[in-house]
């Protein structure tokens, strides 16, 4: 009887041997599945309320964006009636108003990516969360199969009362093994999503930067036109007759700035022509740009050019701080270097080709007339701001005024800048 009673409580241990596994691994299951879910939740509802302050941003700007296209529109009915110095002013308060909410759309744009970077961050960390969680619950899994996996076949059969018993048990040994599989192709997803997350991230912070570098472009801007209305209004001291003085002086001094690149585009090829007996050589590699690559201002034959209604725009106007270093946009002669005081001062180099460059507003020259300079070669320092040397007598701010010449004729130069 002894004996009999052992072999049972010998029995029952090995029953509850085979099956604590399979209970610990049921609770394992169901409170991963648990636990998982309330990490999910809480994670959700801060996703979904910075997506609310997403939307919030992204209607901001799009109201920003009504209000400037309205302050476009009244500049260029302004553009469009009689030159005189109160449509000027009106237009420079018009462009006053548009360059603040330029800064105001760029700032709310930061505002919103900053959101954005903020949201990807927390979706990088809850799939951090998953993919350690789910490499856990895989590890759990896979030690209590190698318990089970210690119990023969042929105990689990001795163990079991019927043969739908250890059918039962055999069937939960293959969902345990589908459990695995399910849970690296789940591990799998989580790290593809990873990485994705990852990658919006580096363009939301590349996106963070462009937007922080327009910013500052957007203030020296502003900068800019708010010199422009002082200038005008200290020059004009508020009269139309000083003011209508001041716009024939512009296209005056513009004209003959014209006239003379025209007339040196040929006298200099002549020149050079019968010193050297050939035609000068282009540089291989095309222009370079002559100051760092940045924001276009005013483009070719632009319409919404301020001064449109006295000379069409036969350049490019690149945004250039005041004093920033201007470069030789490809290798030639200097045909003029003028110094024209507080006037219009520009610097025109002959290459190759049948083109030229010409660069306008320059604050100061480092080369001379019939020099010959390397592209790439520091030739002057950019200018632009109302009333300074070589500014001329209108100008919108600090930039550079860049054109390109072929055969003499002045073309787009963003057709041939890289």
């Amino acid at each position: 009887m002894e004996k009999k009673n052992k072999e049972i409580s010998n029995g029952a241990r090995r029953i509850i041997k085979l099956f604590i596994p399979i209970f610990v691994l049921g609770l394992f299951l169901s409170s991963s599945v648990l636990v998982r879910g309330q990490d999910e939740g809480a994670v959700n509802d801060e996703v979904k309320a910075l997506n609310d302050q997403i939307q919030t941003k992204k209607k901001s700007l799009e109201e920003i964006q009504k209000q400037q296209e309205a302050y476009s529109q009244a500049i260029k009915q302004k553009q469009n009636e009689k030159a005189s110095l109160s449509n000027q002013l009106s237009i420079l308060d018009n462009r006053l108003a548009k360059a603040e909410l330029d800064i105001e759309g760029v700032e709310t744009e930061i505002s919103r990516t900053n959101l954005e970077v903020e949201k990807v961050n927390l979706e990088i960390s809850n799939k951090d969360k998953e993919i350690n969680r789910e490499k856990e619950h895989l590890g759990n899994v896979l030690k209590l199969i190698y318990k089970q996996d210690r119990v023969t076949t042929l105990e689990i059969m001795l163990l079991n009362n019927s043969l739908t018993d250890f059918i039962n048990q055999l069937k939960y040994l293959e969902d345990t093994n589908k459990e695995i599989g399910d849970g690296l192709d789940t591990l799998k997803k989580y790290k593809d999503d990873l990485e994705k997350s990852q990658l919006v991230l580096q363009d939301k912070k590349k996106e963070l930067n462009d937007l922080k570098e327009e910013l500052t472009g957007k203030k020296e801007s502003l900068a800019g036109e708010k010199e422009n209305k002082s200038f005008i209004l200290t020059q004009t001291r508020n009269s139309e007759k000083e003011y209508q003085k001041l716009l024939a002086e512009a296209k005056s001094e513009q004209e003959r700035a014209a006239a003379d690149i025209a007339n040196l585009e040929k006298t200099v090829r002549a020149k050079m022509s019968k010193v050297s007996g050939k035609e000068l050589e282009f540089n291989d590699n095309g222009l370079i740009w002559p100051v760092p690559k940045n924001t276009i201002t005013s483009y070719f034959h632009d319409p919404d050019y301020p001064f449109k209604y006295i000379f069409e725009h036969p350049a490019v106007d690149i945004r250039a701080g005041q004093g920033t270093t201007i470069k030789a946009a490809a290798s030639g002669y200097v045909a003029r270097a003028k110094d024209a005081g507080k006037g219009y001062s520009y610097i025109m180099i002959i290459h190759g080709d049948g083109l030229s460059t010409v660069y306008g507003h320059v604050s100061a020259i480092f080369v001379s007339e019939d020099e010959y300079v390397v592209q790439g070669q520091a030739i002057g320092r950019s200018g632009g701001m109302p009333g300074t040397p070589g500014a001329g007598p209108l100008t919108t701010g600090p930039h550079l005024h860049f054109e390109v010449r072929s055969n003499g004729i002045p073309v787009n130069a963003l057709e041939y800048l890289p």
